[in-house]
This record gives C-alpha cells, sequence and structure tokens, in this order.
C-alpha cells in the first residue's frame, strides 16, 4: 500500500471533529496526512486543527476553508488538497476504532479493490424515544468482506478509494448535487461504470452517534425521501442497467403501486407499535421521492 491521505469535510461541528481527529491519531496504521476542508466560511474549524497541530500531531493536517454552501465543492477541495495515492473518507461526526484504516488498506490488498467500503454503526442514545430504538432506523444492510457492493448501496462516510479513479477533467463530486446530496453515491456509481472494483470490508467499523435533531420521524422521513430521490435519478439515468421507455414507464408504475401500499400497510400496522407503522412510513416517502423525479422537483437536504 502506498501513501493515504484521510480527508475530512466538516460544518460547524467542531466538538465532533476534535473527536474524530482524537481517533486518527490512535489508527494502528496512522494515516501519512490528513485534509480537513471547512464548510463554514467563518472558520469554526481553524481552531480545533491548530490546536492538534500544536500538540504535535503524528501526521501532517491540511486546513482550507470553502465558504460556499455546497458539499460537493467542499469534498472537491478535500481532493485537490489531497497527495495520497489512496483518499479515506471519514464524517465530521463519526468514531473510528484503532483498527480501522488498517482494515480498509488490508481489504483493498487482499481482494485487489480500487474502493473499499465499511458498515457505519449507528449509536442511539439511551434518551431516543422507545419506538426509535425498536425500529432500527439508522441502521444499513451488512455484506461479507469481500463481496462486491451492489450499485444501489454504494455511499461514503466510511471509504477507502484509489485516487487516481477520482482525479481527472472532471469534478469528483457534482455540484450540482451540493445542496441536494447523493454525491457520494453518484460518485461511486460513476467510477464503478467505468471499471472501478468496490468490495466490503465488514471489520472496518466506525461509529456515527445519532444527533438528537436526527431522533424523529420528521428526519426518518426527509431522509427516505432524499434517498428515493437519489435512487430513481440514478436508475433513469442507466447507472443500474439500460433504462429504456418501457422500463420507465415500468419504474414509475412499481414506485406508485409501492406507494399506495405502504400507505395502507402504515396504518394497519399502527395498532402493532408505532416503529412499525414509521417503517411503512419512511417506505411511502421513499416512493415519493422516487416519483417526483418524474416532474422534476429536487428536495435540498443541505439547503
Amino acid at each position: 500500500m502506498s501513501t493515504v491521505s484521510l480527508c475530512i469535510a466538516t460544518y460547524r461541528r467542531q466538538e465532533r471533529l476534535a473527536r474524530v481527529l482524537d481517533d486518527l491519531t490512535r489508527q494502528t496504521r496512522l494515516p501519512d496526512e490528513v485534509v480537513v476542508v471547512d464548510n463554514d466560511r467563518d472558520a469554526g474549524a481553524r481552531a480545533v486543527v491548530e490546536e492538534r497541530v500544536r500538540a504535535g500531531s503524528p501526521f501532517p493536517i491540511r486546513y482550507a476553508v470553502q465558504p460556499q454552501k455546497n458539499i460537493s465543492l467542499t469534498r472537491n477541495k478535500t481532493v485537490e488538497l489531497a497527495s495520497g495515492d489512496w483518499l479515506a473518507f471519514i464524517d465530521d461526526d463519526e468514531r473510528a476504532p484503532p483498527p480501522w484504516l488498517s482494515q480498509l488498506i488490508e481489504a483493498a490488498d487482499r481482494f485487489q479493490a480500487d474502493g473499499v467500503l465499511g458498515p457505519v454503526e449507528p449509536v442511539v442514545p439511551p434518551s431516543a424515544p422507545a419506538w426509535i430504538r425498536r425500529g432500527r432506523f439508522y441502521e444499513f444492510p451488512r455484506m461479507r468482506t469481500g463481496t462486491v457492493i451492489p450499485p444501489n448501496r454504494l455511499r461514503f462516510g466510511n471509504v477507502l478509494v484509489r485516487a487516481s479513479w477520482l482525479r481527472g477533467a472532471e469534478p469528483a463530486f457534482d455540484p450540482d448535487l451540493g445542496l441536494t446530496g447523493g454525491e457520494d453515491g453518484d460518485l461511486l456509481s460513476r467510477i464503478r461504470q467505468r471499471g472501478a472494483r468496490i468490495v466490503w470490508c465488514d471489520e472496518a467499523i466506525v461509529q456515527e452517534p445519532v444527533e438528537p435533531s436526527r431522533l424523529s420521524l420528521n428526519w426518518l422521513l426527509r431522509r427516505a425521501l432524499s434517498g428515493g430521490q437519489d435512487f430513481a435519478r440514478h436508475s433513469l439515468e442507466g447507472r443500474y442497467g439500460a433504462m429504456s421507455a418501457s422500463r420507465r414507464t415500468l419504474f414509475f408504475l412499481r414506485a406508485l403501486a409501492q406507494a399506495l401500499a405502504a400507505a395502507a400497510l402504515a396504518l394497519l400496522a399502527l395498532p402493532l407499535g408505532r416503529h412499525h407503522a414509521a417503517r411503512w412510513l419512511t417506505t411511502l416517502s421513499a416512493n415519493i421521492g422516487k416519483l417526483s423525479v418524474f416532474w422534476g422537483w429536487r428536495y435540498r437536504e443541505y439547503a
């Protein structure tokens, strides 16, 4: 394995950024550098970075501000500043156990991969409502280590990518998606179409404390809506296979049928527990998201 740059895009999460930077100093395989790009025009994260530099960080830390509110532009700046042969990405609200980076690197070598994704384990606070804890809404499917990841399960938050796939004429992350979200899956699906081999490493776990603002049905519905829009847009663009006119029609009708079924099942499930009804409501919201792509509406998650 050659050099590895660790990239973090951050926005007004100074305390959590401090924790993940401290986690990185305890990695069994240290990154060769860490790149932090702040999407806060007031440079709120600068003091956090400078404090770690003064304390004697075991790796160089590059810091820059990207003032325009746009997650894609911010992540593109991390790619621009990073010098490593491989780029690892972790969110500014996640926690990385000591073996994390070495496990991603070992999986890339073992499975001759161009990219490796690992699980993000949600940490739901004990104060969360009971129906939230029972519903397990923040968990994502996991796979056996070495599995080539299906195109509809590609996401960031815990990923290692060969830098050569991200450096080129076009921006790595699409700026047009910088306020809507979905720029991460868009990037990974594009490089996969170009031939990148992206595999799963189930041991390379990071943890994500679930913020209080996300412990609500409203947030779950908005996340499902955004995810449905991303899936529909990628599908209609042919990322998951050729999309003819008849397949577009079938996609629309299937989403409509699933939305109607989910609405009915949400009502029927309510007596069984709020978490069951909420699960069907998120399915309804996801399919509304799919349908909304046909009339050109996009939910601006980061606006």
